[in-house]
């Protein structure tokens, strides 16, 4: 088995759903960016320590796996798809939300990303979600059959920004601890 067919050669692939397309439709580029967004989260989450929080993350990888397919479908092969992001999905993203706004609260001003590795990381992650929520807005304007995932990468991107508060704050309140026991030694 190889891993190169020559079939996209000629500038075209195959979609889950049978349909062959150009490389450039906008489906293959919405998917396409939800594949680069998920290689972010990916390295986002290898830089993040704590357990729950990459669980967290890990389990936004699979809702993206499974929106890459969605999208690579139509609505004549969505019943071959083994499940679809939906409200519900939403609704989970929300509570995290609530609960790492409780945990963490927000910031008060505009947030430049870079004191830690993997908050700037997840803000990079946050940038691509937000480039794949527009793409996916030209895409249901063309072909209205994907509302559900409107609403869940719009509130992805909210989740992704307070995740990305909430490792900042993680990693001011690491550096002042180690400080303390600093201090504490001498």
């Amino acid at each position: 088995m190889s891993i190169y067919t020559r079939k996209g050669d000629s500038g075209n692939t195959r979609l889950f759903s049978g349909e062959q397309v150009s490389k450039d439709d906008l489906r293959v580029q919405t998917y396409g960016t939800l594949d680069e967004f998920q290689a972010q989260l990916g390295l986002a989450r290898s830089f993040i320590q704590d357990g729950e929080l990459n669980c967290m993350v890990y389990a936004i990888q699979q809702d993206v796996s499974a929106a890459c397919a969605e999208l690579a479908s139509n609505p004549e092969t969505f019943s071959r798809l083994k499940r679809r992001v939906g409200r519900a999905d939403a609704g989970k993203l929300e509570k995290q939300i609530d609960a790492l706004v409780a945990d963490y609260g927000l910031p008060h001003g505009f947030v430049i990303p870079g004191r830690a590795t993997d908050s700037a990381a997840m803000h990079v992650a946050r940038t691509v979600c937000r480039r794949s929520e527009r793409l996916l807005v030209m895409l249901n304007r063309e072909v209205p059959e994907f509302d559900e995932l409107l609403v869940y990468f719009n509130r992805l991107s909210d989740l992704l920004f307070v995740l990305a508060w909430a490792l900042e704050v993680m990693h001011v309140v690491r550096d002042v601890a180690a400080e303390a026991v600093k201090e504490g030694a001498k």
